[in-house]
């Protein structure tokens, strides 16, 4: 029935529309076997916070509603060419469109009003801080994307009463919100989609439609804060094995470098996410590195117990690490010894070696004259030459064990840095690798 303006008003005015607003509490159709058509579109304005732990996206939303109201008409020739005024919400039918991701009470500030066409359409705009809930996956933590449901529907009326539509196209609404939403902090929107759709529960059926807005974290803050750091550490420690083995210096220093590793977790664990589901990669990788400057201590530990622990004791190197270790995978890794020299060489420096003392001969000159006769002093020097010589064979013998046991644990810390190396340089690629596919997704 349309709406008639009153004499002397220009316009509709209350009284003209009492009889609207008593029949507010009853759907706007003249005949209530025809459904109300309810028409949706929105705008991203914002990404308020993804809190991962408790699997929540919170959004800003600019939510606009379209309806038909067949009791709101006029003829805008009788009212003074008026074809649109504004009505209080609460005078008015409303569809109770909700969104069924919703998890939280809306803070947001409402519009008081609605805009209604001489023809009966009303528009309703409002300001939407939604919480809802969303399906978080955090594996490839921080260049992750995010696809989140945002389903409009009417939570009492069935199909029968209300049906939903979409006022815009849904790349219409997805370019919308880009431009809005393009210097929103960390997250940036990749697109939106939707799709009309039924929900059936019982005998009843409900018209939905389906949002899927698609996000991407900018990851600058965190390369820069966690990687970046991180990975320079690792170069560090990959450095420390210049130093050298038989020094107990380069343990230390990896001690300190792992302390120092540890402290920077703890600093830098308010950025990464926690959730129950599933642990970022970035939480493997930071667990890795640490394993592996464990490892790298570990190796200087054996390392330093092959240069002072065995060859302290001079204990001989058995025949099967000269075979394996001198041997074959000294050639393996192009380890040359510095004192290695030709035969020849060899047989003249221990010929001409002034700590060889031959003794034998002159001793037995020296300890009796010309007459027979053993002179005392004479016998007390060659007891002294003899321990002399004694002594000095041994510290020959300690001294050979030595750089032997030496030339072992050079060789193994050499081999061992290079797996070593060779694991850090296959692990980083991988990393790389995964990371720079999900940034360029």
């Amino acid at each position: 029935m349309p709406s008639r303006c009153l004499p002397g008003d220009s316009g509709p005015s209350f009284d003209s529309l009492q009889e609207v607003f008593d029949r507010k509490p009853f759907r706007p159709a003249v005949n209530l076997s025809n459904p109300t058509i309810t028409n949706i579109s929105f705008t991203l304005y914002a990404v308020l916070g993804v809190n991962e732990k408790t699997q929540i996206l919170n959004t800003f939303l600019w939510l606009r509603l379209y309806w038909f109201h067949e009791f709101l008409i006029w003829d805008p020739d009788v009212c003074d060419g008026i074809t649109r005024i504004s009505l209080p919400v609460n005078n008015v039918w409303m569809p109770d469109i909700i969104v069924y991701e919703f998890v939280d009470d809306d803070v947001s500030q409402a519009c008081p009003y609605v805009y209604v066409n001489h023809t009966g359409h009303i528009r309703y705009d409002r300001m939407l801080r939604l919480v809802s809930a969303c399906n978080l996956e955090i594996f490839s933590f921080p260049f992750d994307i995010q696809n989140c449901t945002f389903t409009f529907g009417s939570y009492m009326h069935t199909i029968k009463h209300v049906r939903v539509k979409t006022a815009l196209p849904f790349d219409q609404i997805s370019g919308n919100s880009k431009r809005y939403l393009e210097a929103s902090g960390e997250w940036e929107l990749v697109e939106i989609l939707g799709e009309e759709g039924i929900l059936k529960f019982g005998v009843d059926e409900w018209d939905i439609i389906t949002f899927w807005v698609v996000i991407k974290r900018r990851p600058i803050l965190y390369v820069v804060n966690l990687l970046i750091p991180s990975s320079f550490l690792m170069i560090i420690d990959i450095l420390s094995f210049y130093l050298p083995p038989h020094s107990v210096d380069r343990a230390s220093f990896k001690m300190t470098l792992i302390l120092g590793y540890t402290v920077f977790l703890l600093i830098m664990n308010d950025l990464l996410p926690s959730t129950a589901n599933g642990t970022p990669i970035i939480g493997i990788y930071f667990s890795v590195c640490l394993a592996l400057m464990v490892i790298s201590l570990l190796e200087t530990v054996i390392i330093t117990n092959v240069l002072h622990h065995n060859s302290m004791k001079y204990r001989d190197v058995p025949r099967w690490v000269q075979v394996v270790v001198l041997r074959y995978i000294g050639s393996l890794i192009c380890y040359r010894r510095p004192e290695e020299l030709p035969k020849t060489e060899l047989t003249k420096k221990d010929s001409g070696d002034p700590w060889t003392i031959h003794t034998s001969h002159t001793a037995s000159s020296l300890s009796t004259n010309s007459s027979g006769v053993a002179v005392p002093e004479l016998v007390e020097i060659c007891a002294d030459l003899r321990a002399m010589r004694s002594h000095l064979n041994v510290l020959q013998r300690e001294e050979k064990l030595q750089d032997q046991w030496c030339h072992v644990g050079y060789i193994l810390d050499f081999l061992l840095f290079r797996i070593y190396l060779v694991i850090i340089t296959c692990y980083a690629l991988v990393i790389i690798s995964m990371w720079c596919i999900w940034m360029y997704h």
